[in-house]
């Protein structure tokens, strides 16, 4: 049995390496070698006139060319393109003078194959213990993967550009087809509507109509127009549906009920007539159908008889001159247009100088208000005109303007409204 005073190292046991073994030295110069020779990149030392003194395999292999044709044969600048030979001289050269060393500078080299290799470039001048610069130093990196990769990215960034100026083009061409068709149905619906309203002897009278959407053609409609020479007649109505076949029908029942008001001006008659037309205009397929109200004014000498009569039209309202207001009730009204056959009911009032006769579409009364967006509601339109000071018509009018601006977006509807009113007697001073 064999005996040994000293124990043997345990396998996990760190050596120290004894540098100076000779066999260790020669692979730290081998292993140098190899690695400047067929390092990932390319290595050059140049004479300070640009002559290659030193080239590691790496980039001979690159520009395809044999050691025997390159050291002492080339300058550095005879690898690069034209393009990278002038950004040589201009400026990589003179910053490299002038600073001692330049890092990353984009170049391209000429490869095997009179192909054009992007590279990355990296230069030091190294000197004299005196300072004397006594030979450059260069790096080339391969810069075709990132080159590869600004290109693609270049191409994203101008695909992403030109998908953005599309994008715009289309989006102003839109805005600008938008707004050549709000054109076109604002002047569409003024045609439905009187552009103004004429003056008729001891009585004011006032108008407005709100667009619920520019894009759409609303249905709401109202007229103010003379019978002969001691009438007038009056009618504000809604149709069924927006758009153009609304619009359409629109036209036809303004021009029904004026025609036919001059042939026989009797409220009820004048809506049957209307009822006729538009039953046997849409009774077959698309069926449409319109609420309205019909009336005449004959003016007194202190006063205006009303003649009114609904066809499924909310009632009108009047303020009177004491600060009252109330609505003229018309029930059993039917929508016109649906049955061949219906029944209309009339009503009389008398307008006594400060009355103002309220029309309306249900735009107004329909409104939501509040956080619960609750029907405003014909109870809140009576209040309202209560609490308004008996101004006439047109102070009527405005104020109503001005309440529905306040619902904003819960006005959704298209609204039409038609006051007619005696003026107040002058005040006694």
């Amino acid at each position: 049995m064999c005996r040994t005073d000293q124990a043997a190292p345990e396998p996990d046991e760190e050596q120290d390496v004894d540098a100076t073994d000779p066999a260790f030295t020669a692979l730290l110069e081998d292993s140098a070698e190899e690695l400047y020779e067929q390092a990932p990149c390319g290595y050059l030392s140049t004479l300070m006139d640009g002559t290659i003194a030193k080239i590691n395999t790496t980039l001979l292999d690159w520009l395809g060319l044999e050691r025997s044709q390159v050291v002492g044969r080339l300058r550095f600048t005879d690898l690069l393109t034209v393009g990278g030979k002038l950004y040589h001289e201009t400026h990589f050269a003179p910053m490299l003078q002038m600073q001692g060393e330049i890092s990353g500078i984009a170049l391209d080299i000429k490869a095997a194959g009179k192909q054009r290799m992007p590279v990355l470039v990296t230069s030091k001048v190294k000197t004299s213990n005196e300072g004397e610069p006594l030979l450059i130093r260069t790096t080339v990196f391969d810069a075709r993967d990132r080159r590869a990769y600004e290109v693609e990215l270049l191409r994203g960034r101008q695909a992403a550009e030109e998908a953005r100026r599309e994008a715009e083009a289309a989006r102003r061409q839109a805005e600008a087809d938008r707004e050549r068709l709000q054109e076109a149905l604002a002047v569409l619906q003024q045609n439905l509507l009187p552009a103004q309203l004429p003056a008729v002897p001891g009585l004011e009278a006032a108008s407005y109509y709100h667009t619920a959407s520019p894009d759409l053609l609303g249905g709401d409609f109202y007229d103010l127009f003379p019978l002969d020479a001691g009438r007038w007649a009056f009618f504000l109505g809604d149709v069924c549906g927006k758009g153009p076949k609304a619009a359409a029908v629109t036209s036809l029942t303004r021009y029904t009920l004026r025609a036919a008001a001059l042939h026989d001006g009797d409220p009820i008659t004048v809506l049957t007539t209307l009822n006729t037309v538009l039953h046997e205009r849409y009774s077959s397929g698309d069926t449409r159908y319109c609420t309205a109200i019909f009336g005449t004014l004959e003016p007194g000498s202190d006063h205006v008889e009303v003649h009114l009569a609904s066809g499924g039209h909310p009632s009108a309202l009047i303020q009177r001159a004491d600060g009252s207001a109330d609505y003229l009730p018309t029930p059993g009204g039917m929508l016109i247009g649906v049955l061949p056959e219906v029944q209309f009911t009339d009503a009389h009032t008398r307008l006594l100088p400060g009355d103002t006769l309220l029309l309306y579409t249900d735009g107004l009364t329909e409104a939501r208000t509040g956080p619960d967006r609750q029907l405003y509601g014909e109870d809140a339109l009576r209040a309202f005109t209560t609490g308004r000071p008996p101004a006439g018509p047109q102070a009527l009018i405005t104020a109503l303007t001005k309440l529905l601006t306040g619902f904003g977006d819960g006005l959704d509807d298209d609204t039409a409204l038609l006051a007619l009113g005696v003026p107040a007697l002058p005040t006694a001073e």
